[in-house]
């Protein structure tokens, strides 16, 4: 008999001063700093429904495929890596209007309750905190 391994949810959410489908867009662009897909030294991206992704970064590898795709609002993938024990957890992500801006929401869940596991958070709002400094950017240039 096996026993459930304990899962955590991770959850981080920026306010980017872009509408969404710029958001969901830049998100999408292996180019775009604050990506997960802009770290890897190699990265291999199919970005629609049943699309895989791999990505090798300075150290370990990533992978998964992509399981929902509606473009400006929601996109959701698997993320295997050697930090989720092999096992494929679920990144969802969520672009809402507000305003002239847009509040993305990103909800890691099915991690492991593992120090590598909870790691995620730490990488998540890594990520989360360069992404929107493009927009910001952007945006006094266009002032």
């Amino acid at each position: 008999m096996t026993t459930a391994m304990k899962t955590i949810e991770v959850k981080v959410e920026r306010t980017i001063c872009a509408p969404p489908c710029e958001v969901f867009d830049a998100w999408l662009d292996p180019k775009t700093p604050g990506t997960p897909w802009n770290m890897g030294d190699k990265t291999l991206l199919n970005p629609h429904v049943d699309g895989l992704f791999y990505l090798k970064g300075k150290r370990i590898p990533h992978y998964g495929r992509f399981t929902e795709m509606e473009r400006p609002a929601r996109m959701q993938h698997t993320w295997v890596s050697p930090n989720t024990l092999g096992e494929e957890s679920t990144v969802t992500l969520t672009f809402t209007k507000d305003g002239e801006q847009t509040l993305m929401t990103l909800v890691h869940s099915g991690l492991p309750d593992t120090e590598a596991g909870r790691a995620h958070e730490t990488g998540w709002k890594y990520f989360l905190d360069i992404f929107p400094v493009q927009f910001e950017n952007t945006s006094r240039k266009e002032k």
